[in-house]
């Protein structure tokens, strides 16, 4: 088996032609098909649809290891170079928005002074897209919602934040002269929610059901930035974590407490069976120092023990 072949099955997923991924590798279109064709001889199973234009199972099966090997490969180099004590390659990390936007621009400044040839490739997405991402090893590892029991992740907490109730300004609980309710003060509140299934929407559902209320769904949005913008907007009521919304962000969108809210946990995520290259050990490692510091976390964010 040669990794231009690998290459090239990759380059096909990625870029959805035989003429794509040619102009993607800097090659010609026979090449490319000649690397596949040899690789579907070897593995005895067709790996392209050509008429369909799309990956077979095998196909699928294939390209999952293939990111796979192509990670280890990036980290081989990457940890080798280190040992000449110079971190260069590249990390690919995701990171949930509501997180990012506190979180990203110290991390990238401590970052850049510490490995200076490191480069950063962000993602922001909601944990439950930044989680097939992982495993299939687009991404090194996430910042993401926990918990995170997908078997072949592992978890790290990071921090822990308060949950607060958003409403708008002219909402009959934004009048209210008390600065802090309790959760059966939502009964019958039409909120925007994630949906079941994420872990935000079954953290605020367990507490909700431990108090005898149930949740009522204005909307169902997977997705904490986009109910957030909502929110904002004053298009109706949101639980969020209070990062969500930034306290010098203009908005009629009013916090309020609510007693029996958990806090949210997030952390960090890696694959199990994955060593991280020198580049990703450098992130981790600055992403750890970042959440530590007393002085870059917002107000109702906490430290893990």
């Amino acid at each position: 088996m040669d990794l231009r072949q690998l290459q090239a099955l990759l380059a096909v997923a990625d870029h959805g032609t035989f003429s794509a991924a040619a102009e993607a590798l800097a090659t010609v279109q026979s090449n490319v098909s000649t690397h596949v064709r040899h690789l579907e001889r070897e593995l005895g199973a067709t790996l392209v649809d050509r008429h369909a234009g799309r990956l077979t199972q095998e196909g699928e099966a294939v390209v999952e290891r293939a990111r796979r090997i192509e990670a280890e490969l990036e980290a081989l180099v990457a940890d080798v170079a280190a040992l000449k004590h110079d971190v260069t390659g590249r990390v690919r990390a995701g990171i949930i928005g509501t997180t990012a936007r506190w979180l990203v621009p110290p991390l990238l400044d401590l970052l850049g002074r510490r490995h200076p040839h490191v480069e950063v490739e962000i993602v922001d997405a909601t944990s439950t897209s930044l989680e097939p991402q992982l495993v299939n090893g687009r991404l090194d590892l996430a910042v993401v919602n926990l918990p995170m029991p997908a078997p072949d992740i592992v978890t790290e907490p990071l921090f822990s934040e308060d949950l607060l109730l958003f409403v708008p300004a002219d909402a009959p609980l934004a009048t209210r002269k008390t600065a802090r309710i309790g959760l059966k003060d939502l009964a019958g509140v039409a909120l925007f929610l994630p949906p079941k299934g994420t872990a935000f929407r079954d953290l605020i559902g367990a507490a909700a059901e431990a108090e005898g209320v149930t949740l009522v769904p204005k909307a169902e949005l997977d997705g904490i930035r986009l109910i957030a913008s909502l929110a904002i907007a004053g298009k109706g009521a949101a639980i969020l974590p209070a990062t969500a919304i930034p306290p010098q962000l203009q908005t009629d969108a009013r916090p309020i407490a609510v007693r029996g809210l958990p806090r949210r946990s997030v952390g960090v995520a890696l694959r199990r069976r994955a060593l991280p290259g020198a580049p990703a050990r450098a992130f981790l490692e600055v992403l750890r120092e970042v959440v530590a510091d007393d002085r870059q976390r917002p107000d109702h964010v906490y430290l893990d023990a």
